[in-house]
């Protein structure tokens, strides 16, 4: 227990701390001098350090001959550098190092750099350390293997000195190892291809054939034929690895054996779904699942939303963004509007659907109301009003279920449409009769006006699907004759409208089916998707 030894000396501090610490090893770590490996003691050419002749240890403590430690003073006499005093001075911005002429200068303990991991300090006296500045390395040995007696001296201490300081590696905080590893990782993998445009990168442009397809071409010039109930797959498209969420054909009936299609992959794809039933592009603008994807009026342009609150606006053919905004909630459904092509809506988890205009990129307009989220949203009377549908219900009654709006002064129409208690995934529009169908989470379709007082059908109703919460999509034929709705189960369902009777049942997918759309020019194809995944083409 005298490992504090008193002494007198008037040129030194009192010191109340040993000069190092020792482990349980026996190792001794010091900030200014080296640190020796287990077993090993200094070197022959280090001159003897106390006037009693006494060596260091096999663990490299300094003792005595009697077992006990020196006095802080005779160290200090013996080697004046190891005062305490003179040791624990604040440092200088560059220690003073003498070198030979002949000899480049090494850099010290505060221009060396240590990769990302920490490298130990025992390990650094046989492992060359890369240095920041320079890119020659020491040809000397360092110091722990050093062999060469040097006379004592003032150049003997510097060069002992440096050396030390080489073979010390600072410490890097955890904050600063973090971002060399990353760039030591991107560096690493610059060679390496990866598969598929990364988030956020523009895609390279669609090939978009010039002619119209074989199978369309006889269609355009004709009025459209009635619709014929699908029997047959025809395609079965198998290209993303999420569910999908929906699928819409493009309105140019020149263009229409393009079908568009959004899944949680957080991606959407282009296919042919006439021809070749092949995946023409794949965009991966978002880092979250894609909810809704739209084509523009005029086919051109695509709009995506998702969960990550973006919204992009695409050029089919240049791949390039035309239009990108970042919304305060996530993106759950949106729509263009009918005549002004340059706006849009979305809604999502959020109390707010926002109206956009994508030549400016700020939001013109707001609707709120007492929700928490918007599920589906659907245009009325040429753009003047829209309808959205909601989460909001109680336990007898669900007034604030589907929302009419008025689009230019952002005030309701009317909330007192759907009076039951259930809420309703989706919304579709007749074409050709002032009616609209409402997708309900009771297992059933429901009829509505789509002028002022909006009333519901008590007569017709559609059923036999189930919607189970999953956001089920439905849709009329372009002749209006049929109704097609997907099903929890994975089922297709195929009502006649007038008489709300099931015409066809086609069992397509293993998972529910979400996404179900006729084909806008051919009369008997229909296009459906589910949440394994897949698209599946029925003629």
């Amino acid at each position: 227990m005298t490992s504090l030894v008193a002494y007198d000396d008037s040129d030194s501090e009192a010191e109340t701390e040993p000069v190092g610490s020792f482990t349980v090893a026996g190792q001794m770590k010091d900030t200014s001098d080296v640190v020796r490996p287990r077993g090993r003691g200094f070197p022959s050419g280090v001159p003897n350090v106390s006037e009693g002749g006494t060596l260091p240890t096999k663990h490299g403590s300094w003792e005595d001959p009697a077992g006990q430690r020196l006095p802080l003073v005779r160290l200090w006499r013996s080697d004046p550098g190891s005062c305490p005093s003179q040791r624990l001075q604040w440092p200088r911005t560059e220690p003073e190092v003498t070198c030979p002429t002949s000899e480049r200068p090494h850099p010290s303990l505060w221009t060396s750099y240590s990769s990302a991991g920490q490298v130990s300090l025992a390990a650094a006296h046989f492992k060359q350390v890369k240095l920041s500045r320079g890119t020659y390395n020491s040809p000397e040995p360092s110091f722990c293997g050093q062999t060469k007696y040097e006379t004592p001296g003032h150049n003997g201490s510097s060069l002992q000195r440096k050396r030390r300081e080489d073979c010390v590696v600072p410490y890097i905080p955890k904050r600063l190892r973090q971002p060399q590893a990353l760039s030591t990782e991107t560096g690493k993998n610059k060679d390496v291809g990866t598969q598929g445009p990364s988030a956020g990168q523009a895609p390279a442009p669609l090939c978009v054939a010039p002619r119209v397809s074989e199978f369309i071409q006889p269609y355009l010039d004709t009025q459209y034929q009635e619709t014929k109930i699908s029997r047959k797959v025809l395609f079965h498209l198998r290209g993303h690895r999420g569910p999908v969420n929906s699928i819409q054909w493009c309105p140019v009936f020149s263009k229409s054996h393009l079908l568009l299609s959004a899944s949680m992959d957080k991606t959407f794809k282009v296919w042919n779904a006439v021809d070749s039933g092949s995946c023409l592009q794949t965009y991966s603008l978002h880092s979250e699942a894609v909810r809704a994807a739209q084509w523009s009026p005029c086919g051109q342009r695509l709009l995506s939303g998702g969960f990550d609150c973006a919204l992009h606006l695409t050029d089919l053919e240049t791949g390039t963004q035309l239009f990108s905004g970042q919304s305060n909630f996530r993106v759950t459904t949106l729509k263009f509007h009918p005549k002004d092509h340059s706006l849009f809506v979305c809604g999502g988890f959020s109390s707010e659907i926002k109206a956009w205009d994508t030549r400016t990129s700020k939001v013109v307009r707001s609707y709120k109301a007492t929700i928490q989220q918007t599920l589906d949203i659907l245009f009325l009377q040429e753009g003047s009003e829209f309808l959205s549908s909601t989460d909001a219900s109680s336990r007898d009654s669900a007034d604030r279920a589907i929302i009419a709006w008025d689009f230019r002064s952002s005030a309701k129409i009317s909330n007192q449409i759907f009076h039951e208690r259930y809420t309703c995934p989706s919304l579709a529009l007749h074409p050709r009769e002032p009616v609209f169908l409402a997708q309900t989470n009771g297992n059933y379709l429901a009829l509505f006006s789509a002028v002022w007082p909006y009333r519901m059908s008590r007569r017709r109703r559609y059923e036999g699907h189930k919607v189970e919460g999953y956001s089920v999509g439905c849709e009329c034929s372009p002749d209006g004759e049929l109704l097609v709705s997907g099903s929890a189960d994975g089922r297709v369902l195929v009502y006649c409208f007038r008489t709300a009777s099931r015409a066809r049942t086609l069992y397509g997918h293993t998972q529910a089916c979400v996404g179900t759309t006729f084909h806008p020019v051919l009369p008997s194809v229909l296009a459906t998707c589910s949440w394994e995944g897949d698209i599946k083409i029925w003629h």
